[in-house]
């Protein structure tokens, strides 16, 4: 057989199946039933739900997309009746198996670590920021004093004389906010409104060469950019190269920066910053970001990466921003809290208002600031809420006019080192109307005019776009000039959790939607995957002939459409929940094709349903391996017949496929679970006797139940079915871990929570019930479980005896279902004996954590902070880590506590502009690990702090699950997937590969030859015991020589470019080592043959 037909086939079907079983496997739930069909959330009729419409038109892309994968499926089914001749062929196999060989998990080395790889995390925190925000929370008194017209601030007065000798220079920033999706959905928007901004952008910008405009969102201009002619597309262009039309952050989003994963973070800049790069020639350097609620370094970093040398923010914390205006600190460099130097160092502007809308953007009165929007000029459709309308400019009133908005801009610059001014002048989806453009734009030209004709007013006004300002500003503070110390300080941190007024904290959006949040991070891994598996496929099929046979143009366009979907839902909770049923593997098929999406060599267990219990599963080398078969069950105590789990334990290849034979034979190294029920008199649950597995009625009672593997054992109430100790046995310590189920309401004042505020009536109640639930406990070689049946959830905890990483945690996961409830939100709380006072730590965007302190100053639902991929507490003896598999809210509001908001069900908007609240909940699954580590260390105060490598890699494990796919192969699968393993070896434990990303030919929307390779160097604490954790990887010092990197690969060339691709450095060439600092993200470019 012709070894394009094989890569046709492999590079096809894999592709195919990662991104279908995507769209299988989505809402599949974790349930336990294959075919029961998920019960959907009801919403009233007359209520209809916003993010409804966005989910039915996500459904209807994907649907498209579904269509397009099926044709190309079937393509592939056709062309693999060729593949019968490439088994008689074993010569034709490029890949090989590399040093990896099929080692049993009990011959495991422990892991190796660089001394000097231990020094980074002891180093880090030493460099003082001049403002270290943990520090400002602690001075802070957070009250809320009347401030006159600057309500959460202060009276500001200033002489008149101050800009004698230096002039005020003014910059008015025409923008505007355009939300892909919010109260109308994307296309809406896009046909109501955003096309007719740019339209009127493209005549009115050209109409007068003093007036400027700037842009953020890419999703939105590619889709207007695509329809239009050829003379505006030249016009735009003019207007770019001119300094009149700016692109700013140029994202394909505005993203959140509180639930996002940093690789959907990059991979939305990456699509942004491509797509100008393309299309304009454009590479931004300023970024904008008025509207997420809060700010993320990490967000900082990743611009910072790409090239930017400038950012804005505006939601801040409203007590956070009164003190940096009270210390003139609202500019500032914000440097990582890791950085042992000032590499990460980039400007920042912090808006220093309520809003980024015009009353709150001119100065510190609003009512004055509201006369200057001419939009709400008397006749229009918007009007200023303080009862004095804007006046349109004229002789008469044009002196008197500018100096009530000189005296804004004036008090403005109070607050600011330099006599340079940034007044944005906007709003969300402003300037849609031609009139609008004629209104702002004449009448502040007046106002300029008669100003900078004025010189006894010492003051320069223009129109600005964003990088217009932050030139004038380095300028300012002589920050072109080498050596000068900087006017500004510096600052680490992070600006969670906001609110904008009184004690309205926005941390309830930290877990609103929580179904959504969860399959985000599921559609991550399998795009990511997807992502390298077609590099890799598109390089093994170049290097045949007849290259034609593989369909990567038509593959490609599916990536991109993709990478967009997962680009908008970084601004939104919308991907669609079309429910599907467990596809149940028949031995027709046979084969097992898993993948391993992480770099290191992997040891893990697969589960997949079967029609039957007679099962023999063969390893790639042909050898029996050890099966666990597990009943599926029909509610709590009936097992189905229709399918049956089986479990096994597989050893992947780095970034590498295992090919695994399912027989339907008895089989000796086939083991069936038995179960054990617990039941109580008062709950009426009839336990059947079954066929096929052994089950054990049991009585609720006072004895405990317990599991046990070879790194602990565990302790559950015979009662509740909670995990009540822990018993690690490496030091043979018992630990008080109480896992127990509260519930928060809401208060009973007028302002209720809602989809983005947390206002809850107190603490939380516990959770009551007033029989015991039906609890089933699995005993089984592979695994064994205890899995208890409460009203509002099933609860389970999983522990599995492997060895290996996979043993050394516990398994968390609950079916949460609160769509009976009225205003109320449930918690997950694991309450132990670590001594952590009122410190925790929480991960932001799984790139790096940041010390927590709850304080007894600040509400409850401030003590609430945003946890991505993992939450710890810890004392001088040991570390308690939950690691997340979706973004969740996480406190800790007493000592030895972490709690975890996992779905709220409120009936009321919060009055911050959706106009509903949250009920259209659903049946949503959440997975948790929880990591026990003995440290030994002190626990003192510190700005920074690290995972262990094992914990990164428990990690990795739960956020890159192995994917089983199934082939339907009759005659076996081609061998070039059986030996499928790209890399030489594991790559070190510290470096993570975040993409494989095969750019975009610069001639059509094809491939072209080059990927982006981003590698992610973690940080990560060595003061842990490492004996016996296993990892099959060692650490080399960030260092990892390229021609020994890839198997059976020869890498033409590696050349070191910013993060989004936009820059390339001064002296960039082609590299023989990758050479990389603790926590530093990197983008090659490569080449591969």
């Amino acid at each position: 057989m012709k070894l394009s037909r094989q890569f046709t086939v492999f590079g096809s079907a894999i592709f195919c199946v990662v991104i279908f079983s995507l769209y299988l496997m989505l809402d599949r739930g974790h349930f336990d039933h294959p075919k029961s069909p998920r019960r959907e959330g009801t919403f009233p009729k007359g209520q209809l739900s916003i993010l409804q419409e966005k989910i039915d038109h996500l459904e209807r892309l994907l649907a498209e997309n579904n269509e397009i994968i099926s044709n190309i499926r079937d393509s592939v089914i056709n062309l693999s009746e060729s593949v019968k001749d490439g088994q008689r062929n074993p010569e034709a196999v490029n890949f090989s198996q590399g040093s990896f060989s099929e080692l049993l998990p009990s011959a495991l080395v422990s892991l190796t670590i660089d001394p000097e790889d231990c020094s980074f995390a002891s180093k880090s925190g030493s460099q003082a920021s001049d403002v270290q925000m943990l520090d400002v929370y602690d001075i802070l008194p957070f009250d809320n004093p009347d401030g006159g017209v600057w309500k959460q601030g202060f009276d500001i007065t200033y002489n008149e004389n101050e800009w004698d000798d230096e002039p005020l220079q003014v910059f008015v920033v025409p923008h505007s906010h355009n939300d892909p999706g919010w109260l109308k959905t994307f296309d809406d928007y896009f046909r109501d409104q955003t096309q007719h901004i740019l339209n009127n952008m493209v005549v009115k910008l050209q109409e007068d060469n003093k007036r400027k405009f700037m842009w953020s969102e890419i999703s939105y201009f590619s889709k207007w950019w695509d329809g239009i002619d050829s003379q505006k597309k030249d016009a735009v262009k003019r207007l770019i190269e001119d300094g009149q039309f700016e692109i700013v952050t140029g994202g394909w989003v505005m993203p959140d920066e509180a639930s996002p994963h940093y690789f959907a973070l990059i991979d939305q800049l990456i699509e942004g910053h491509q797509w100008l790069e393309k299309t304009l020639g454009v590479k931004p350097k300023s970024g904008w970001a008025v509207d997420p609620f809060g700010h993320s370094p990490t967000m900082t970093y990743l611009l910072k990466r790409s090239g930017f040398s400038n950012m804005l923010i505006q939601r801040v914390h409203y007590s956070v921003k009164k003190y940096f205006a009270t210390q003139k600190m609202l500019e500032f460099f914000w440097r990582q809290n890791w950085d042992l130097g000032s590499s990460t160092d980039i400007l920042c502007h912090m808006m220093p208002f309520y809003s980024y809308d015009v009353p709150h953007t001119c100065g510190p009165d609003p009512k004055i600031c509201c006369q200057f929007d001419f939009k709400r000029l008397p006749g229009g459709r918007v009007s200023c809420p303080w009862r004095v309308p804007p006046e349109a400019i004229h002789t008469g009133n044009v002196q008197h006019r500018a100096w009530m908005i000189l005296d804004q801009y004036r008090k403005k610059s109070k607050l600011f080192r330099t006599k340079v001014l940034l007044a944005p002048l906007g709003d969300d989806f402003r300037y849609s109307e031609s009139s609008e453009w004629d209104q702002q734009y004449q009448n502040y030209q007046k106002l300029f005019d008669f100003m900078n004709s004025h010189p006894e007013l010492h003051v320069k006004a223009q129109f600005g776009t964003l990088s217009d300002y932050f030139e004038a500003l380095r300028k300012a503070g002589n920050l072109e000039e080498k050596n000068s110390n900087s006017v500004f300080p510096v600052l680490s941190g992070d600006f969670f959790t906001y609110a904008d007024r009184d004690n309205h904290y926005w941390s309830g959006y930290f877990t609103s939607r929580p179904f959504y949040k969860r399959l985000d991070r599921v559609l991550e891994s399998y795009l990511r995957a997807a992502e390298m598996l077609y590099s890799l496929a598109l390089v093994e099929s170049k290097k045949s002939d007849k290259m034609n046979a593989f369909p990567s143009v038509d593959h490609y366009k599916l990536l991109t459409e993709a990478r967009r979907n997962l680009g908008l839902f970084q601004h939104h909770d919308a991907i669609t929940g079309t429910s599907k049923d467990w596809v149940v593997v028949d031995y027709g098929t046979r084969y097992l094709l898993v993948y391993n999406p992480t770099e290191q060599e992997r040891f893990s267990v697969v589960s997949v349903y079967v029609n039957s219990p007679k099962v023999k599963v063969l390893s790639p080398s042909g050898k029996p391996v050890m099966v666990q078969v597990s009943g599926v069950w029909d509610g709590t105590t009936t097992v189905s017949h229709e399918a049956y789990q089986i479990s096994f334990m597989v050893h992947l290849p780095p970034l590498g496929l295992g090919v695994y034979q399912l027989l339907e034979v008895l089989n000796s190294e086939m083991v069936l679970a038995d179960y054990n029920i617990y039941t109580s008199g008062g709950n009426n649950v009839q336990v059947n006797p079954d066929k096929v597995f052994k089950i054990k009625e049991m009585q609720n009672s006072a004895d405990d139940i317990t599991l046990e593997n070879s790194y602990m054992k565990v302790w559950f109430s015979g009662i509740s079915g909670l995990l009540k100790k822990i018993n690690t046995k490496e030091d043979g310590k018992n630990h008080q871990i109480k896992m127990e189920l509260a519930w928060y309401g809401t208060t009973s004042n007028r302002d209720k929570s809602g989809a983005y505020l947390f206002l809850p009536d107190g603490e939380a109640k516990p959770y009551v019930f007033t029989d015991p639930p039906t609890i089933r406990v699995t005993h089984g070689r592979i695994f064994s479980e205890v899995t208890c049946f409460f009203h509002h959830l099933t609860h389970t905890v999983r522990l599995y005896k492997v060895q290996g990483l996979e043993g050394e945690s516990l398994e968390l996961s609950n079916i949460v279902d609160i769509r009976g409830e009225y205003n109320r939100e449930i918690a997950m709380r694991i309450s132990s004996d670590v001594n952590s006072q009122n410190r925790f730590y929480t991960d932001l965007n799984g790139y790096q954590i940041q010390p927590r302190v709850a304080m007894s100053k600040l509400p409850l639902q401030a003590n609430i902070y945003p946890m991505t991929t993992m939450a710890y507490i810890q004392d001088g003896g040991i570390r308690l880590t939950l690691h997340s598999a979706q973004s969740l809210g996480v406190t800790s509001l007493k000592s030895g506590q972490l709690e975890v908001i996992m779905d709220r069900r409120l009936m009321q908007d919060d009055n911050r502009g959706l106009g509903q609240g949250l009920q259209d909940n659903k049946i949503t699954a959440n997975l948790f690990r929880l990591l026990l580590e003995r440290r030994n260390e002190k626990e003192e105060k510190s700005s920074v702090s690290f995972p262990s490598l094992l914990s990164h890699m428990t990690s990795s494990f739960i956020n890159h699950p192995v994917i089983p796919m199934t082939t339907y192969a009759e005659s076996g699968v081609p061998q070039i997937l059986n030996a499928f393993s790209p890399l030489t070896s594991s790559m070190p434990c510290d470096m993570h590969v975040v993409n494989l990303r095969t750019i975009q030919s610069k001639a059509d929307s094809g491939p072209s030859d080059e990927a982006a390779l981003i590698l992610h160097r973690k940080g990560f604490d060595c003061k842990f015991s490492n004996r016996d954790t296993r990892l099959l990887c060692s650490t080399t010092q960030g260092k990892i020589k390229v021609d020994k990197l890839f198997n059976k690969l020869i890498v033409e060339s590696l050349i070191p470019t910013s993060l989004s691709l936009m820059h390339s450095p001064r002296d960039a060439r082609n590299i023989s080592e990758i050479d990389m600092s603790s926590m530093e993200i990197n983008t090659f470019r490569i080449r591969l043959r």
